[in-house]
């Protein structure tokens, strides 16, 4: 029989974030090549309906910066941005990122800051290989745990009065 306790499930984890980033599932990346203007970073979001960022790359791949939905959000708002400009006028330069040996652990404490959202994951030569969201840490560890998780009451904290059932 399996441990439920939290104990026993927390006892776990840390085994599994210790798990190289290349286990998780990860998300092709939205990718536009320097001098996409604004208006057409902002259209293929639209269009894809699942990207919040878009990752400028060079001709080979590599990571050049991102355009956010937060720096969209925080500047495009304003009326005399000119949407024809290139997207390198909004985009971080050089965005922080890590590679597929890094540990799960490290996407979580980027994620921990409140500045990422989007981990873009590179390979040895700068290659932009995939990108990792919270929800993919938390399908990793829901995977890990389907027994304890189909089990929990819809309420962890609520004690019953009573048994319920015939």
């Amino acid at each position: 029989m399996t441990d439920l306790t939290e104990r026993a499930v927390a006892s776990r984890v840390p085994g599994l974030i210790d798990e190289k980033l290349k286990s998780l599932t990860r998300r092709e990346p939205l990718t536009v090549g320097p001098g996409t203007s604004l208006q057409d970073c902002l259209d293929r979001i639209r269009q894809t309906g699942t990207g919040d960022s878009v990752f400028v790359t060079d001709p080979q791949g590599r990571l050049l910066g991102v355009l956010t939905e937060r720096d969209i959000f925080a500047r495009l708002v304003n009326p005399d941005v000119d949407l024809a400009k290139p997207v390198e006028l909004l985009m971080v330069d050089h965005p922080n990122t890590l590679h597929l040996d890094q540990p799960i652990r490290r996407a979580i404490e980027l994620m921990q800051t409140g500045k990422f959202r989007n981990v873009p994951l590179v390979d040895d030569d700068g290659v932009l290989v995939g990108v990792v969201r919270p929800v993919d840490v938390l399908k990793y560890l829901a995977e890990a745990f389907p027994e304890e998780l189909l089990n929990l009451p819809p309420r962890p904290h609520q004690l019953m009065d009573a048994t319920e059932g015939a």
